[in-house]
Parts: structure tokens; sequence; C-alpha cells
């Protein structure tokens, strides 16, 4: 009898762990137009959704009744998309398909995080223009989607701010170590959302490794939400290390937090519910340092929801990603979205190695601590007989090779500062980080646990053929602590890069931003190595990533939608385009990372160039773009029907009279595709500017060529008589020469004049 029952739970667990591997998340797209018709109640959408999971539900149980896992309502989506979240099996999915309104059903997608003085470099100081008590004194709300944040920190005081306003509709939510009292009149709202992320990996939060709540137990929330709209702080550093004030873009905004990553990333369910949750709240920006693979916009869960997010007139930055220098990387490319790209200010850590043959080269480093003595110099099998000794990976060292010598270890694989750790634990006395070629002179500054730098490309490929051709190899690494004056900004070559490969009709990314060693607020208790065995506790940390750079654009857009309430969230992006520069603080291009050569960055790691707040809050013309404009897009592309509706939550037919072209997207950049053998082939593209500079001006136009194509605009000239009056101009492109290489590319710009208004937009022409 013991057996028999033991035997009869087995098969339980059998069928239902066959059932749960059978079953997913999906996030599901309904027609609303369809289920207005045939709906109830109108208050709510929920109980409708409801009743979808429970027609799937009795639809699917067999006929003995056996015990099935059921369907799961997770979200409901109403503002920025309609549909829901649910965790349904495939027999569950035949019989949504019938249901009336049915559009799509995505599997959920685990997205990852892309992970001051930066206020000065980008022209902000106190009491001048965008930084007047008069525009900082609006009530703008940055909705920040990240690992949560730490509500003590002085960052994120309310100290002499006005009450909360009054169209805000959020809560603070409570939970693990988090309270309601934890919000305040500058922390106004505090979300929190797992359930996508709990189904994703089957198991519930782990709630010794992070809080169920929207405390930060990472510290990227922290430092982004800091980086966008954090307070005046005094005396900010890293360990004696970039002493200043720090400051969010923004620093007066209201902040509203959404947490939705984990220890093991963001899942879109939760993600696209945070989005549709911070609108009805009443946010005015939403800031995502997240994203993952690029996909075509009607299947990107962040591309669908943002577009619903710009309807209602409010601004999405997301950073571009962290997987350059390769090209066709750059994600969140949906033409609705600020894509933001990386790079560097001039401020930086700089360290010097000295070989034992008299060279030196400079790399870069946060440790703090006394400069080394010339000591051997160890690499891969000279420090281990294992194959990972050369990326020391945990336990690949031998502590009798590397015991009081400097360890150089290649980059990649495992964290910079786990390296450091690994050369400690087998008695190391310092490190070097060696960058590859596809790395380049991209120098990262980490606060190291024991005396070590990074260093650039060809430094490490000396030190290899040092290492390799002297019997006794030495070095020594001494610190310089914070410099300032370098040429900047440069191309980080972990920047995510164009041409995107879901929208080559567009240039992405948009615009670069400072997203190297960025100083920002830091929880108390997580070190800023990210080490256990690290007991340092800091109040401000400095991270590199498109996750730093993204923030800064929501913190400018929250400025310019402070000072042009009615400006929709295309013409905040085109003011931040079209004024971008993209020369450094030299005098000359802005310059790549990625190189070893020093060779010039293009608008597919910059797109426009770097933002320039100032020039931004008055740039003279914007493009603007309406809904309408976005859906013929779609058809330009080539949509079916039921993928635009997924977009556009509405009816819309595409016109079969009108002559449309992806091109004429009323974008702020030109990209022009061409076959290799299109010689003598045209391609004319309309764009229509809209004045919000001086009331009566007259623009006229410069243009740089791009190589291959002859550019004629018509006409050569705008004169405008008001404020808010649209005038419209073509651009012709006629490839001329030969037939090309496929993927050859040349860029050029088209710039309107008037005066001090300089309104660029860049040109990049493809062969393909």
């Amino acid at each position: 009898m013991i057996f028999r029952i033991l035997f009869l739970f087995l098969v339980l667990m059998v069928t239902n762990s066959i059932a749960l591997a059978d079953q997913q998340t999906y996030i599901v797209h309904m027609d609303k137009t369809k289920i207005k018709a045939s709906i109830h109640s109108k208050d709510s959408s929920k109980a409708w959704f409801e009743s979808i999971i429970d027609f799937i539900s009795e639809a699917s149980m067999p006929e003995d009744k056996e015990e099935i896992l059921a369907p799961q309502l997770l979200y409901a989506y109403e503002t920025s998309l309609f549909g829901f979240a649910a965790h349904l099996s495939k027999k569950h999915l035949k019989y949504l398909n019938q249901m009336d309104g049915f559009l799509s059903a995505i599997p959920d997608e685990l997205s990852t995080l892309h992970t001051t003085y930066t206020p000065h470099f980008l022209g902000l100081k106190n009491g001048r223009s965008l930084w007047s008590s008069s525009n900082l004194a609006t009530n703008v709300i940055i909705g920040v989607l990240d690992s949560g944040i730490w509500p003590e920190h002085t960052s994120f005081q309310d100290s002499g701010m006005s009450p909360v306003p009054s169209h805000w509709k959020g809560v603070c939510e409570q939970g693990t170590k988090f309270s309601s009292s934890n919000c305040n009149k500058k922390l106004i709202g505090a979300r929190v959302y797992f359930k996508g992320y709990e189904k994703f990996f089957g198991k519930k939060i782990n709630e010794t490794v992070d809080y169920l709540s929207p405390r930060d137990s990472q510290g990227h929330g922290t430092h982004t939400a800091a980086t966008a709209g954090g307070n005046v702080v005094k005396n900010a550093n890293l360990l004696g290390q970039a002493r200043g004030t720090a400051s969010g873009m923004r620093y007066t905004s209201r902040i509203a937090v959404y947490k939705v990553c984990w220890s093991s990333g963001c899942t879109n369910s939760d993600v696209l519910a945070a989005m549709d949750q911070a609108v009805s709240d009443g946010v005015d920006v939403l800031s995502l340092s997240l994203g993952s693979i690029p996909k075509p916009f009607y299947s990107d869960s962040i591309a669908i929801a943002s577009f619903g997010t710009t309807k209602k007139g409010v601004l999405v930055a997301c950073s571009a990603g962290n997987s350059g220098p390769f090209p066709s990387t750059v994600g969140n490319g949906a033409p609705w979205i600020m894509t933001v790209a990386a790079s560097s200010t001039d401020r930086t850590f700089p360290t010097k190695v000295k070989l034992g043959n008299g060279q030196s080269f400079k790399g870069s480093s946060l440790y703090q601590g006394k400069k080394t003595n010339q000591l051997p110099l160890v690499y891969g099998e000279s420090a281990g007989t294992k194959k990972e000794a050369q990326y020391c990976i945990g336990g690949s060292l031998d502590s009798k090779l590397v015991h009081g010598k400097i360890v150089a270890c290649e980059r990649g694989i495992n964290g910079r500062t786990e390296k450091g750790e690994v050369v400690k634990v087998a008695g190391g006395a310092g490190m070097i980080l060696l960058n590859n070629d596809y790395q380049g002179e991209e120098l990262f500054s980490d606060p190291h646990i024991l005396p070590a730098t990074s260093l650039g490309a060809s430094a490490s490929k000396t030190i290899r053929g040092y290492i390799q051709s002297v019997k006794k190899p030495t070095a020594s690494i001494s610190f310089m602590g914070t410099k300032f004056g370098d040429p900047a900004p440069v191309m980080a070559a972990f920047s995510s890069r164009g041409p995107s490969l879901v929208g080559p009709d567009i240039i992405k990314p948009d615009v670069t931003a400072p997203g190297v060693n960025i100083l920002a607020a830091w929880p108390a208790k997580i070190s800023p190595s990210f080490l256990m065995s690290d007991k340092r506790k800091v109040l401000f940390n400095i991270l590199s990533g498109t996750s730093m750079s993204c923030p800064h654009v929501s913190g400018i857009a929250a400025l310019l939608k402070s000072l042009h309430k009615d400006w929709s969230p295309a013409a905040i992006k085109s003011a931040l385009m079209t004024t971008a520069y993209i020369l450094n603080n030299k005098g000359a291009p802005i310059s790549d990372m990625a190189s070893t050569n020093s060779s010039l960055a293009t608008p597919f790691a910059f797109g426009s160039g770097h933002v320039n707040p100032v020039s931004a809050s008055d740039p003279g013309l914007v493009y603007d773009i309406s809904t309408k404009d976005y859906l013929n897009y779609f058809c330009t592309i080539n949509y079916t029907s039921s993928q635009i509706a997924l977009l556009s939550r509405g009816k819309f037919v595409c016109s079969k009279k009108a002559v449309l072209q992806a091109g004429d997207l009323n974008y702020p950049s030109f990209a022009v595709l061409f076959g290799r053998n299109a010689l003598n082939a045209s391609m004319t593209y309309k764009r229509v500017v809209t004045n919000v500079g001086k009331p009566q001006s007259a623009y006229a136009v410069k243009m740089e060529q791009p190589n291959g194509v002859t550019v004629t605009i018509e006409p050569r000239k705008l004169k405008f008589e008001k404020l808010g009056q649209k005038l419209s101009y073509n651009v012709t492109f006629l490839a001329i020469g030969g037939a090309r290489v496929p993927g050859t590319t040349s860029f050029g710009s088209i710039i309107w004049v008037c005066g001090r208004y300089k309104v660029r937009s860049p040109m990049v022409v493809t062969w393909q």
C-alpha cells in the first residue's frame, strides 16, 4: 500500500514536471478594437483578460479531469499596450488563438542591465541657463526602471522641496527592508515587479540575495536614478578619487522607481507591467538602462510598450547596449525610442606601468595606494599550468609561480575586479589587465583590491611580446590620482554600434552621452568592487556602460520637458539630435576607443553626436513626428495589418494610393540605402521642420556631401514668419561612380543655419 501511494506520488510529480516544462510566460497582445464590441464591463479590461484565462483553462481540461497545471494571469496591460502576461502551455495557446481579438503571443524574454563631474562637462552650471531657478522649479517626474533604489542616500533627500505634484497617482510599496516612509517629496514612488522573473526561473526570489521590495541590492538602480535626477551633493568622491559636487542632470526632478531587475536580469513581462503602470502614475520621462538582442519592432516587447508610452506624451530613453565594437549590435532601435551610446569625459584616473626594459605605458585605475616596486611579471603559463591562467580565473593560478609578483591577465570571461581577487588570493602583488584588438584603447577605471591597472590594446601587445622575449620580465605600477583635460569625448569600445539590423533606414544610436567612469550614488551595504571579500563601504561609486549614459539623457530630456511643456517626445528627441556636436574639446573630430590607430568615430557609433543640453533647449527648428507618421512608416517596411495592430492598438489601413517610402519618416537624420550597382539611381526624401526659435527667421542650408553620391536640396532657403510654422524641403540623393562593395558606407551632413542656430542632420549612405 505504501509502495502504491509512493508510486502514484512519483507519477504525479513527473506529470506535473512535464506540464511545468511545457509552460512558459507569454506576453499576449489583443486587438482592443475587436474586444470592445464584446466586452461587458468597460471600467477595466482585467476582468475580460481573466475571462479569457478561465475559458482556455476549461477548454484545455481533458475529459477525465486529471490534474493539470492551469494557465495563470500575471499582469494586465492597459496603458502603454493592450494585453496581458500569462503562464501558458502550448495547449493553452491553441485555444487562445481561437479568441476574438487575439493578435500575438510573444514568449517572455530576459533583458540585461547595460551596465559627477558630468554636468560640468555638459555645460550645466548652477544659476545659469537650464539650471536657473525658473527652469528647475517645475514638477517633472522621471520614472526609472532598474534594480531599485537605496532610499536613505543623500542624493534622494527632499529638503526644501515643494509638495508632491497633485497629478501624481503612484504609490510607495512596502516590502523587505522598505516601507512607505522611505518615500518622500523627492522619491515619490517605488514599486516592485517580480512575477515574470519568478516564472521564468521557476523559483521564488532568494531573499538572502535580494530584497523582495524596491530596495536595491545591486547598486545599478541607485546609480542610474541619481545620474538622472539625484540631488546636488558636495564633496562626493570614491575613496578620495573624482572629488567634487555630484548632481543629477535634472536635480530638482521627482524620481519614481520601478524595480524590474533582479540578480539574473529583467523579464520583459515585468518591464512592460512597470512601463504600463508608470504612465498611469504620471511620469514625464522613462529611463531604461536595459535591453536584449535587436529584433523586429512588432516582436520587440519594449518597442511595443514604448510606442504606446510615446503616444501618451512620455519620452522613453534606452541604452544602446554594451556589445560594441562589433557592427549592427545596437539595441532598442525603434525610431520612437531615444537610443543612447556611451563616451568618455575629460576626467581620467591615470596610472603608469613601467617595464624592466624602460618602456612605460599609461593605464587607468581607481586603486588607492602606494606604487609597487619593480617586481617579476608573469602571464599565462608562467602564472599557472591551466589554460585559464591567462584570464586569471579562480583556481587557475599557481601560488608558487605568482607569489609576490605582478600578474598580467587578459580581459574577458570573469569580472575585472574578480580577476584581482584571484591574483590576491594566489599571493600576487599586483595585476595588469590586457586588452585585445577588439577592446582597443578602452581603459576601465576599477576600485581594485590590490595594485592593478588596465591597459590599451597597443600597450598590451607590447607587454605580451616583452614577457615572451625576456627571461626575467619585470614591471611596476604607479597611481596618479584624478586628472582633467584629456581629449573628450571619445567613443567607448563597449558601446553598441549601428547600422541597425531591424531598421537600417534609421541611423541608430541617436546620440552619445557620458558613460565612462561615471560617479553617482551607491548603496552603503554594497562594496564598490562587487566582491564579497571587499569590506570597503562607499557613498558613491564609479561605473561605466551605456547604462550610465542613458540616465544622463533621461535627465536632460526632463530639463527640456520642464522648459517646453508642449513639446512632444519626438520634438525633444529632435532638439537633442540636431544640436549634438561631433568635435571634441580640442576641436578635433570625435575618435573611437575601439581603434588602436585613433581612427575617427562615425554616426554608427555616436548617432548625431554628443548631447549638448544648453543648445538643445533652444534648437531653432525641430522635426516632429505624429503617431500617423509612424504608422505610415510601418507600411513602408511592409508590416502586415496584424503586425501594425500590435503597435497601433487601433484600426489602421495602409493607403494603396499614397507613395510612401521608409526614408520619408520625419526623422532628424538620413539613412540612404542603394544597391551595389545603383549607378545614376536616385532617391528623394521629404522633411518638415517646425520653427521653435525666432518668430521671423530665415535658414540657409550648408552641406557636407557623402562620397559616391550627389545631394540636392530644394528649397535651399527656409523663411519663417511665426513660431510654430512648418515648412518642408526635399533631399535628393543621386548615386555616382562605379559599382560599390556591399556594406560600403559614406557619411555627410545637412545643416540649416540662421545666426546662432545650426540645425544639423547626419547622412549615411550604404551600398547593399
